[in-house]
C-alpha cells in the first residue's frame, strides 16, 4: 500500500495492538435499512471483513464499539471472530479505557475508527486516530490517518492493511 504518512504517524501506527471500529458510518455506509416488521438490517462490506481478519491474523486485536445495539452486527461479530463487542454504549471513551485496563494496554496503542461526532473524544484520547473519507471534518481534522474510501466501502480493509503492513510485532 502506498499512502503519504508523516514519520510520526508511521511510527505510531507501527505499534498498535488494538483496533477499535466503530460500526455505522465505518463498518456500514451509515445507512438505515429497515424490514416491513420494524427489523434493522446492516448491509457490511466483505472485504473490510478480510481485512479485519488479516489484522488479527497479524496479531492485532480488533473491537467493536457502537452507540447502537444490534444483532446483525452481533452475527458478524461472530463470524469474523471480534471477542470484544461493545453495543448500546453512551461512553465509548470509558469502554475503551476498560478495555485497555483488561488488555494491560496504554491508549497510545490503540487505534481507533471514528466517523462522527460521538467519536471525538475518543480519537483525541487514542494514539492512532483514524477515519473515514467521509467523516465528519472535525473528525477527519483529529486523525492521522484519513482512509481514501467511504465507511462502508472497503475502508476498513485500507486501515487495516496499512496497519498489517507498518506492524511490529511484540
Amino acid at each position: 500500500m502506498t499512502c503519504t504518512l508523516t514519520d510520526d504517524a508511521r511510527a505510531r501506527l507501527a505499534r498498535v495492538k488494538l483496533l477499535v471500529l466503530d460500526v455505522d458510518g465505518v463498518l456500514t455506509d451509515g445507512s438505515l435499512y429497515y424490514t416491513e416488521r420494524g427489523e434493522k438490517i446492516k448491509k457490511f462490506h466483505v472485504r473490510d471483513g478480510q481485512g479485519i481478519k488479516l489484522a488479527q491474523q497479524a496479531g492485532i486485536e480488533v473491537a467493536l464499539v457502537s452507540g447502537n445495539a444490534s444483532t446483525a452486527v452481533e452475527q458478524r461479530a461472530r463470524v469474523l471472530g471480534i471477542t470484544y463487542v461493545f453495543l448500546g454504549v453512551n461512553d465509548k471513551l470509558t469502554t475503551l479505557e476498560a478495555l485497555c485496563t483488561r488488555l494491560g494496554l496504554s491508549l497510545a496503542h490503540v487505534a481507533y475508527v471514528g466517523d462522527d461526532v460521538n467519536d471525538l473524544s475518543t480519537l483525541h484520547a487514542v494514539g492512532c486516530p483514524c477515519t473515514v473519507a467521509d467523516a465528519m471534518p472535525a473528525n477527519r481534522a483529529c486523525a492521522i490517518y484519513v482512509a481514501h474510501l467511504p465507511g462502508g466501502q472497503g475502508a476498513v480493509r485500507e486501515i487495516c492493511d496499512l496497519l498489517v503492513e507498518l506492524h511490529t510485532p511484540l
